[in-house]
């Protein structure tokens, strides 16, 4: 746990963390690619370079909402994607009124090396409803 205790370092802080809350029609979310070892760590990083732009939320039958990432730096080089992203899901008036009448959430990877789709449990997303307007 960090000690912060000057004016200037707690605002440098808030500053750094306030871009990471939800607005209100959109969920925030730091996606991590962690390989212990670090071999294997750097292999996967070469074969996963832009996963970050292939991530993304369904709601019920509509399109793909792909993350929007980065939006503070590049993280990326053209030989190898960064470990750490940070991502936002931007939704439509209409998502968040599907998903708030019960219309189910689908996460997934759409990138050549990281094929995923898995349906969001209903726990997870009734606590992310609670950040929609």
């Amino acid at each position: 746990i960090e000690k912060i205790f000057e004016s200037s370092e707690i605002e440098e802080e808030i500053a750094a963390y306030n871009p990471l809350i939800p607005d209100g029609n959109n969920w925030k979310a730091t996606f991590m690619i962690e390989y212990p070892d670090p071999k294997e760590r750097a292999d996967k990083l070469a074969k996963l370079v832009g996963v970050e732009d292939r991530v993304w939320l369904q709601v019920g039958d509509e399109n793909k909402v792909y993350a929007i990432t980065n939006e503070d730096l590049d993280r990326s080089r053209e030989e190898k994607t960064a470990a750490v992203h940070f991502m936002r899901f931007q939704l439509g008036s209409a998502s968040i009124a599907s998903l708030k009448n019960g219309s189910p959430l689908t996460a997934g990877i759409d990138h050549p090396e990281m094929r995923i789709e898995t349906p969001v449990p209903i726990q997870v997303l009734n606590s992310l409803l609670e950040d929609l307007s």
